[in-house]
C-alpha cells in the first residue's frame, strides 16, 4: 500500500510540499511499508531533524501502520550537548535510544591532520547504527540525505573517484540483514533549511567536520551554486538525469555485455579492431 494519495490538511505550504515529496519518494522506492519499525538516525542536525519530524507526521496520517524509534549517536566531540537531545525526545513523545561511542578518538588517531575525517567516521557511525537496528529488531534504517547530497555525491564520484553512481534511495547491506532508507531523496536543502527554521529544532552542529576547510564536497557545492546562477534547472537537471539513464550510451562493458543489443547502426559481428590494432 502506497503513500502516494496522502494529501495533509491544515498544515503549512512548506510542510504539505515536503511531506508530499516524501510520501511520493516512499511509493517510488518501497521506502515505507505496513508494520515497518524504522530506526531514524538523529545526528542533532537540520535535516535528521527534519526527517523524523516529517516521519511522524506521515505516521498519523497513513493509511497503514508503522512505528518509529529516533537514535543519536553520541561520538564523544568535545562539549556535545548530551542533555538536548534526549529531552527534545521526550518532550515530543518519540521513543528514543542514546548510544554512546567515542569514535572521535578512534578517527583522531586513525586519520592525519591534513586529511578529512569524514570517511572514517561515517563508516564508524555506519556500523553502529547496523548493530543497534540489529538489536532493536527494527527493519528499516532511515537517513537525513536530501537532494542536494544525491547531486554533490554523484558529481564526487565522477570528478574524483571516476565512478558514475550516486547513492541509493533504497539500499539492502551486503550481508542483506538490513535496508536503508533516504525518504528525504527529493526535499532540497533549502526547503529542509527553512522548515528547521519555522519548527525551531535543537540544532546541534557537527564542529568536527564542520571545522574542515577544504573538503571536496564544500567545491562541488559551490560549483553547483555558481552554475545554478547561469541556469536555475542545474540541479534539477542533474537529479532528473540519476531517473533517466541510458546505459548503452555509457562505456562500461560489463553493464553492455549484459543489454540485449547495444548496435548502433553498425554490423558488431565484423573482425575484432582491438586485435587487429595490436597486430599493427
Amino acid at each position: 500500500m502506497a503513500l502516494s494519495p496522502l494529501v495533509p490538511t491544515g498544515l503549512g505550504r512548506l510542510e504539505s510540499r515536503l511531506l508530499r515529496k516524501l510520501a511520493r519518494a516512499s511509493s517510488d522506492f518501497d521506502l515505507i511499508e505496513p508494520n515497518d519499525k524504522i530506526l531514524v538516525a538523529v545526528s542533532g542536525g537540520k535535516d535528521s531533524h527534519a526527517l523524523l519530524h516529517l516521519l511522524a507526521q506521515i505516521q498519523r496520517r497513513a493509511p497503514f501502520p508503522f512505528s518509529l524509534i529516533a537514535l543519536n549517536v553520541d561520538q564523544g566531540q568535545p562539549g556535545f550537548p548530551k542533555d538536548i537531545l534526549p529531552r527534545y525526545f521526550a518532550e515530543k513523545g518519540y521513543e528514543f535510544r542514546i548510544v554512546t561511542e567515542d569514535t572521535y578518538a578512534v578517527v583522531k588517531e586513525k586519520v592525519p591532520k591534513d586529511k578529512t575525517p569524514c570517511s572514517l567516521c561515517s563508516r564508524l557511525r555506519r556500523g553502529i547504527l547496523y548493530t543497534q537496528a540489529s538489536n532493536l529488531g527494527v527493519t528499516k534504517i532511515a537517513l537525513g540525505h536530501h537532494r542536494d547530497d544525491f547531486i554533490e555525491t554523484l558529481l564526487l564520484n565522477v570528478f574524483f573517484s571516476g565512478q558514475l553512481k550516486a547513492m541509493p534511495a533504497r539500499l539492502v547491506s551486503d550481508d542483506k540483514r538490513h535496508v536503508v532508507i533516504r525518504p528525504l531523496v527529493y526535499c532540497t536543502e533549502a526547503e529542509l533549511a527553512q522548515y528547521a527554521a519555522e519548527q525551531a529544532f535543537p540544532i546541534i552542529p557537527c564542529s568536527f567536520c564542520g571545522s574542515q576547510p577544504n573538503l571536496q564536497r564544500k567545491r562541488i557545492k559551490q560549483l553547483i551554486a555558481d552554475l545554478s546562477r547561469e541556469n536555475a534547472s542545474v540541479p534539477h537537471n542533474i537529479m532528473a538525469a540519476l531517473g533517466n539513464v541510458r546505459p548503452s550510451h555509457l562505456l562500461d562493458r560489463q553493464l553492455l555485455s549484459g543489454l540485449a543489443d547495444v548496435r548502433d547502426d553498425g554490423d558488431t559481428d565484423g573482425p575484432d579492431l582491438y586485435q587487429i590494432s595490436r597486430q599493427m
